[in-house]
């Protein structure tokens, strides 16, 4: 997926083979997956735990803005919905 397909629009869903959860161990989020766990940074829990197949890429970085007080992140969270779309963690609802 290319970053001109995820749009303000777009709306995203765990994968199917993959679990979010918090572990306390690791003090991170993490992506739990049949063959193992992925250790998410603390900028990629923030983002995941946004990502519902309900709130749309928008309205997860104006939540994001709100909560950090800041604005401009509308890019880094694409980009990383990119990384993410393109390891499979992600799907676009609907797929």
């Amino acid at each position: 997926m290319s970053a001109a397909t995820i749009t303000p629009d777009s709306v995203f869903k765990l994968a199917k083979l993959f679990r979010l959860q918090w572990e306390p161990a690791q003090k991170a989020h993490v992506l739990l997956y049949p063959e193992g766990m992925v250790k998410l940074n603390d900028s990629a829990g923030e983002i995941m735990t946004r990502i519902d197949g309900v709130k749309t890429v928008a309205e997860i970085v104006a939540d994001l803005e709100q909560k950090f007080e800041t604005t401009g992140l509308l890019e880094d969270v694409t980009g990383f919905m990119e990384v993410a779309d393109g390891q499979g963690w992600i799907r676009r609802q609907g797929d």
